[in-house]
């Protein structure tokens, strides 16, 4: 199988993409660095900037529509949790937690690189969340949530997307991952979250996968996934 291939069924990205990589020598097969055209044989090493690059049939990629009072841990020890409802084989964990009063998606992987990737903060992916408030918000509130709001810790979040769905509920895309990011935002304004769901990670969207449920990731998911990071 040609190189730009094998990375492409693997969900990293697309075959254009993998030629621009591999012409720029970041792809090695079996640490030599490869070359257009090349082919990948069964039990070939291939890595990325030293990251392992494995056919995604061989990695698993979950999407879980966590409800409100999951909990969002991998204690073996703790009830109704996200691992009860997820039943894979593979020992899987999660990316991007929930707290225990939140809902909505989430992925789930035993990809560790992706994992770590996604993870780090200069990665600046997006997350989208729709809001629920206690009371009717303000421009003045609106203004803040998009400009940035001081948290209780004297940190101030980065710009965040806001769009307006009613008087009392509103989308607010981020890019940080501060913990409870969103309930400290709106308690700083003087409001108070009554129910937040996270509809979209990146490219993965929760649409309309019930509470509850998982399902895999499509190939175009996976892939979307893989060039965002």
């Amino acid at each position: 199988m040609r190189i730009n291939k094998y990375l492409a069924n693997a969900g990293y990205c697309s075959r254009r993409k993998a030629d621009i990589l591999i012409e720029k020598g970041e792809v090695k097969i079996n640490g030599n660095t490869a070359g257009l055209g090349d082919t990948v044989k069964t039990g070939d090493h291939v890595t990325i900037d030293g990251a392992s690059i494995i056919p995604a049939e061989k990695r698993v990629y979950l999407a879980f529509n966590k409800p409100k009072g999951v909990i969002s841990t991998a204690d073996p020890e703790a009830n109704n949790t996200i691992f009860d409802y997820v039943d894979v084989p593979e020992r899987v964990f999660y990316i991007g937690r929930l707290d225990v009063a939140s809902s909505g998606l989430m992925i789930l992987t035993d990809d560790g690189d992706l994992a770590n990737t996604i993870a780090r903060p200069e990665t600046n992916h997006e997350k989208e969340y729709v809001v629920t408030v206690d009371k009717l918000y303000t421009r003045s509130f609106y203004a803040a949530m998009k400009s940035g709001v001081e948290l209780d810790d004297g940190y101030i979040t980065k710009p965040a997307n806001f769009k307006k769905e009613s008087n009392t509920r509103f989308r607010l895309t981020i890019t940080e991952g501060k913990n409870r990011q969103i309930r400290r935002m709106c308690k700083a304004l003087g409001y108070e979250v009554k129910s937040l769901k996270r509809v979209r990670i990146m490219n993965v969207k929760l649409g309309t996968l019930g509470p509850g449920n998982w399902r895999p990731l499509t190939k175009k998911e996976r892939r979307g996934l893989m060039e965002h990071v």
